[in-house]
């Protein structure tokens, strides 16, 4: 280039005049006195390069005043004092004089240069940078309008030289870099601003309530760099020139700021996790529920007065919140969360968020309308959430289910009587742990909807049914344990009682939940599961009676082992013992609950009679006259009307008639009373119309008791006895057919 060549040409003319001067030895010794010569010779051309520049400059300034006059003249108010705005027809003027300055000191070879760069020299000569830093201090101070004025006069004035510069040369990049490279502080001040424009709309909730002005200012600036955005655009389009810097989209900037302003807002309200707080995301949905509404109210009562209505800012920012609560919600579900967790996100999402309480808020209507709300997560993602949900709620479940059922084991081998309800009854806490799980997890699945609630209430009475299998083994293994060793555990009675009870308030507890919390149209759904269930709890109590009922009689076994023997006959008080042992019993058995009490009382009755039964079918005794046969049989008699007294004091008002069970110890009784031989046939045939289901055994067994009965004559009772019709009673419930009668012994009673 020019430049470089006349650098080469200089160090050429350089090396010459030096080689010149150094030509011999002793001239080494004046160096110092040469280059003090060459530095004043360089100096004066300098000054006198400078003065012909600043004869130049003067001349122009003079051109300069003399167009500002002219402009006063006019009327013209652009050209201010202390505010310079160069207007285009000036710089026409200033153009026109720079080029006779630049052609006339390339003539001369002064010093070439554009008329461009000698603009720049001119404007600094000027005031613009006391303008820039007037400007700076405005926007310091915070008088963002008064310094946005001074910023649009400066870039007015950048522009339009630029603009000069490309219609004169636009191939002329060095020029145009020359005036971008001058305005370069100009670009900063524009930076400030924006930076103090971002701040305020940062704070716009915030600056709305405590000084909507400033806010105001803010706007008004964004629309006027709109508006010369726009003119910006059609010069590009007519022109092909555009401004570095342009379009600068202050508009869309300040709404990208809104969006990053309001995610930062909702993301922010997390102040705890799992591990500092069980209930961080409970807080964290609640304080974005507060700041949302919050929020949108002020936006609508406060921030639309400040905004043109064509921004639509109050459903901008209404649409900022969705999608910023859209894109949060979907990073909590993809979190590994807790059962309860995925409750609380659902219900917030699927109910709070639409409720009075958030976007149905009375005061934000009619602007926003819940019904047109897009949905936060995708129906997806709530059926997976909800799958997960019920998967950890199973295995949730079953583990409370068996850690409540160890529990409640524990209590079983205690030394102290287990807890009496309000009525009495003995009862453990097994139910009232499991009922009450269950309900707190059905009060919680519908928060969200009642499709979950049932499915919920399916799982519970599923896995109920599975416990209550275990729940039976359960009782069965505490049952075998205690036949081990009957001294252990000391309350075995007691414990069993409350199993017993505790049957009859999970069969009450399972009607409740099915009423409370299940649709009448759903009924059939759960019947066979509500049956089974029923039908598991009722073999545990009946289980349950009968093994303490099996407690009972193995107490008085040694007492009916002296049935029917010479020393019973002789006046044992066998039956006063077993009558005072059941009784004893039954204090205890008074704490069972009605419906299985009474089946107890029924059954206690039974077997006491039956045990009796079976005793004068062991044949322990054979009567040897009459005199003894009236002896025993009126002991019978009485001894069974002992029997009916007792269990008629312990079926006190459950309205049962049991008498008829004493009735066969008696009709047995008269059998053996008989005198009369003749009539025994008679009286063999009355017993076994009444009770069917009598064996043959069973009748040669009372006919040895009775001890005057041949082998011959016993097998023509029974042999006619087979041939006779029989007249149950309707209500006869079959007892023989539980007696076995021992067979090894009847050769040797017959001999």
């Amino acid at each position: 280039s020019t430049m470089e060549e006349t650098d080469r040409e200089a160090v050429a003319t350089a090396v010459q005049r030096v080689a010149g001067m150094l030509q011999r030895p002793d001239q080494l010794d004046k160096v110092e006195q040469y280059r003090r010569r060459e530095a004043r010779k360089k100096a004066s051309v300098e000054a006198r390069l400078k003065a012909a520049i600043q004869s130049q400059l003067d001349g122009v300034r003079t051109g300069c005043q003399v167009v500002l006059r002219a402009l006063n003249i006019t009327g013209n108010e652009e050209l201010r004092k202390n505010d310079l705005h160069i207007t285009y027809r000036e710089l026409i003027t200033i153009f026109e004089y720079f080029k006779i300055i630049s052609f006339k000191i390339s003539k001369n070879k002064c010093y070439s240069h554009s008329p461009a760069f000698f603009l720049v020299l001119l404007l600094s000569c000027i005031n613009f940078p006391e303008i820039v830093r007037e400007t700076h201090d405005l926007i310091e101070r915070g008088e963002l309008l008064q310094a946005h004025r001074k910023l649009m006069d400066l870039e007015c004035s950048r522009d339009d030289l630029m603009y000069e510069q490309y219609r004169m040369d636009s191939k002329n990049t060095h020029d145009m870099n020359l005036i971008h490279t001058y305005f370069g502080d100009m670009q900063k001040l524009s930076e400030e601003l924006a930076k103090q424009l971002w701040m305020v709309v940062q704070r716009s909730l915030v600056t709305v309530r405590r000084d909507p002005t400033l806010l105001v200012s803010v706007v008004r600036i964004i629309e006027r760099e709109e508006k010369i955005d726009r003119r910006m655009l059609d010069r590009k389009k007519q022109t092909g020139f555009i401004p570095p810097g342009r379009p600068k989209k202050w508009k869309e900037k300040m709404f990208n700021i809104l969006e990053r302003t309001v995610s930062t807002r909702i993301e922010g309200t997390q102040a705890d996790t799992r591990e500092s707080d069980k209930m961080w995301l409970v807080r964290h949905l609640e304080i974005i529920r507060k700041y949302v509404v919050d929020d949108l109210l002020v936006a609508k009562t406060l921030l639309d007065q400040c905004f043109p209505p064509h921004y639509d800012i109050f459903n901008r920012l209404l649409n900022m919140y969705h999608q910023a609560l859209a894109t949060r919600m979907q990073e909590l579900a993809a979190e590994d969360l807790e059962a309860n967790e995925i409750v609380s996100l659902l219900s917030w999402v699927l109910n709070t968020y639409t409720s009075a309480e958030m976007m149905g808020n009375s005061e934000l209507s009619p602007e926003v309308d819940v019904n047109s709300l897009d949905a936060l997560i995708s129906q997806n993602v709530v059926d997976q959430l909800l799958s997960k949900y019920m998967s950890t709620l199973t295995s949730n479940i079953i583990g409370w289910l068996r850690k409540a059922l160890e529990t409640d084991k524990k209590d079983w081998i205690k030394e102290t009587e287990p807890e009496a309800d309000q009525d009495g009854y003995y009862q453990t806490t097994l139910p009232a742990i499991v009922f009450q799980m269950f309900e707190q997890n059905l009060q919680v699945a519908a928060q969200i909807n009642e499709d979950l609630k049932t499915k919920v209430l399916i799982l519970c009475l599923q896995q109920m049914n599975s416990f209550l299998t275990r729940y039976k083994d359960e009782a069965q293994l505490y049952k075998e344990d205690h036949l081990k060793n009957r001294q252990y555990p000391q309350c075995y009675v007691q414990y069993m009682i409350a199993v017993i009870n505790n049957c009859q308030t999970f069969k009450e507890s399972i009607i409740s939940l099915k009423r409370k919390y299940l649709k009448s149209d759903m009924e059939d759904t759960l019947s066979i599961s509500h049956a089974n269930m029923d039908a598991t709890l009722d073999i545990i109590a009946k289980e349950g009676c009968s093994s303490l009922l099996d407690e009972v009689f193995m107490d008085l076994e040694p007492h009916l082992n002296e049935l029917m023997t010479k020393k019973w006959l002789m006046g044992s008080n066998a039956v006063g013992t077993i009558c005072v042992t059941v009784e004893d019993y039954f204090n205890d058995f008074a704490k069972i609950k009605k419906p299985y009490k009474k089946t107890m009382t029924l059954e206690a009755h039974r077997r006491v009679v039956v045990e009796y039964i079976r005793a004068i079918m062991l044949k322990r005794i054979s009567f040897k006259n009459a005199e003894e046969r009236k002896e025993g049989a009126e002991r019978m008699i009485k001894e069974a009307e002992q029997f009916r007294f007792l269990f008629k004091k312990l079926a006190a008002g459950s309205g049962e008639d049991t008498e008829g069970l004493c009735d066969i110890i008696e009709a047995i009784a008269e059998v053996i009373k008989l005198t009369d031989p003749s009539l025994l046939y008679l009286e063999v045939s009355t017993l076994v119309s009444k009770y069917p289901d009598i064996r043959d055994d069973h009748i040669a067994a009372l006919l040895t008791v009775r001890g005057d009965a041949s082998r011959d004559m016993k097998q023509t009772i029974i042999e006619t006895l087979d041939q006779g019709p029989s007249q149950p009673n309707p209500n006869y419930v079959p007892i023989f057919k539980e007696i076995t009668v021992p067979t090894l012994t009847v050769p040797k009673l017959l001999k």
